[in-house]
């Protein structure tokens, strides 16, 4: 169109680091960080980021280098989402429940030139370098991150397996007038997170400053969050980068409150105290929450918003969250997708249904955020949109601006992903007539017995209504006779018991008999960091399980 002008006056490259200088100008002296009687200000914050990145350019950190990081919720895992980006590089979390051989994988992969690690992880670390030095592998630099109670090792130690850094030795080192590095291009990666590995050898997923840009605003819209809000850090910072809500926070001046551990003393405590408004949580979270001893709780002074994804919620957790106070948001999203990607958005015409429908709709993935341009649910070999009817099961399909880059060094996996010109999520999905989305499965989880589908998560939601159980999966075991039938692994709550065959008989009372689970197993649920079930355990255990083909002619 005549006299349009692309100039550096109206394109700047989009980055999340923005928020920072925003944040430090508008709220400089509100509180930043929270962490026990460590407090620091928005212009604190921003000082020690800038100091950070002039350290790291110092240690010879340049545009685009992978700088790592192994450490739970604390200030400094806060402030290397600023103050990595902030000297160029990438910044790499690393889940903190990974061994050391897994870490040691991921560091040779994503060539990280510097690896800070938490006090609590520095054996792993450790660990991780040794495994590093018996291969032609560059060391990166190890850089620790101590508590104040913690004896810092000395700088004079020179052991390529020890720690020779201190993290506030190094802020020291950084000087205030660094030149701030800003993406040329606003699709320049800015982190790398590595998928659970549940399944398969981890990805790294690669983000853009513009997707972590426009994700984090997302992330404020859909919690309806004002200025200023108060958010305890639940969901770990390793994870999509805090669900990109370390750059959100930011941009709305808001108060972290971390948390090294999560437990419900802890979790009410810090509400208590610090009057949160806000925080968030996977359904293993919310269980923790709403079964938590009488000596945790405490009564909410307010409402306190709480988002939960990574796994569909069951709706009598959401129903038992509402009764407490707390206001849930569900969103659903991938590692892919910079973590959440659709909300359940509530209508104003369901609030007049009964409580069970409300929780049975809020348990729905809803629909796109505004980050997100397009969702569907699609059969995927045609490509062809399901029909809209809460029936038909098809492939959950994305496409907009905040979907990863790609795999790094993975080509293939990348077009695979892509193919068909969507981001293709392997979950299966049907989309109700108001076009909200429910999830069924992950494509590799539907159990189908007898020719029938079975959705594991509509097993594990009626399973969670028995008063008995705390947590639930089901997972298909093989059968000579049927294919596969519901294996329902069980962990009761303290002080409760319950026999397999009243745990069935509550699923045929509540569920067709086909989908009732045939065997339950009382045990622990092995979990990732996130709270995902690893279910590719339980799937081996159930293997392992002799075949069930008695009563198959009452079914």
């Amino acid at each position: 169109m005549e006299g349009s002008l692309k100039c550096s006056a109206n394109y700047v490259p989009l980055t999340p680091i923005t928020f920072l200088d925003r944040a430090a100008l508008i709220y400089p002296d509100s509180l930043s960080v929270v962490h026990g009687d460590v407090k620091y200000t928005w212009k604190d914050t921003r000082q020690r980021c800038v100091r950070l990145a002039s350290a790291l350019s110092q240690l010879g950190i340049s545009c685009q280098d992978v700088v790592a990081v192994l450490a739970p919720n604390v200030p400094a895992m806060y402030e290397l989402h600023f103050g990595v980006p902030m000297a160029g590089a990438v910044l790499c979390t690393l889940n903190i429940r990974h061994d050391s051989l897994m870490v040691a994988v991921l560091l040779k992969h994503s060539e990280a030139k510097t690896l800070f690690v938490d006090y609590q992880f520095l054996h792993i670390a450790q660990g991780a370098l040794k495994i590093l030095s018996k291969t032609n592998c560059k060391l990166p630099q190890l850089i620790l991150i101590s508590d104040h109670d913690q004896q810092v090792p000395s700088s004079r130690n020179t052991n390529s397996t020890s720690a020779n850094l201190d993290y506030d030795g190094l802020l020291e080192m950084g000087k205030l007038d660094f030149e701030i590095r800003r993406p040329k291009d606003e699709w320049e990666p800015i982190s790398l997170n590595y998928t659970s590995g549940t399944t398969s050898r981890p990805k790294g997923v690669i983000y853009s400053h513009r997707g972590a840009y426009l994700n984090s605003l997302a992330t404020v819209l859909l919690n309806e969050m004002t200025s200023m809000p108060v958010y305890l850090w639940c969901v770990p910072m390793f994870h999509c980068n805090g669900w990109c809500l370390t750059w959100a926070i930011a941009a709305q001046g808001g108060k972290n409150v971390c948390l090294r551990n999560v437990s419900t003393r802890e979790i009410f405590c810090n509400i208590a105290e610090h009057k949160v408004t806000h925080m968030g949580g996977a359904p293993t979270v919310l269980n923790m929450i709403i079964n938590a001893p009488a000596s945790d709780q405490r009564r909410l002074s307010g409402k306190v918003v709480v988002m939960t994804g990574a796994a569909p919620p069951p709706p009598h957790v959401l129903f038992k969250m509402e009764e407490m106070g707390f206001r849930v948001v569900h969103s659903y999203g991938l590692t892919e997708t910079y973590g959440p990607g659709t909300v359940c958005t509530w209508k104003p015409e369901w609030n007049s249904l009964p409580r069970h429908e409300q929780a049975k709709i809020k348990a729905r993935q809803g629909l796109n955020h505004l980050g997100i341009e397009e969702i569907d649910v699609k059969d995927p070999v045609t490509m062809k949109s399901m029909p809209p009817d809460a029936k038909s099961i098809g492939e959950v399909m994305f496409r907009g601006n905040t979907i990863m880059n790609g795999y790094l060094k993975n080509l293939k996996a990348t077009e695979d992903a892509f193919s068909g010109g969507w981001f293709r999520s392997g979950d299966l999905a049907v989309r109700h007539p108001d076009g909200y989305i429910e999830l069924k499965d992950r494509s590799k989880d539907i159990i189908i017995s007898g020719g029938e589908n079975i959705s594991s998560i509509e097993v594990e939601s009626v399973l969670y209504g028995h008063p008995a159980v705390l947590e639930a999966a089901v997972v298909a075991r093989p059968d000579d006779y049927w294919g596969e039938t519901p294996c329902a692994f069980v962990k009761l709550k303290d002080g409760y018991r319950a026999s397999a065959d009243e745990i069935i008989k509550h699923c045929r009372d509540n569920l067709p008999h086909y989908m009732a689970p045939r065997t339950v197993v009382f045990q622990d649920l092995p979990k990732t960091s996130t709270g995902k079930t690893q279910k590719y355990l339980l799937r081996e255990k159930a293997k392992a399980l002799r075949n069930i083909s008695k009563n198959k002619s009452k079914l």
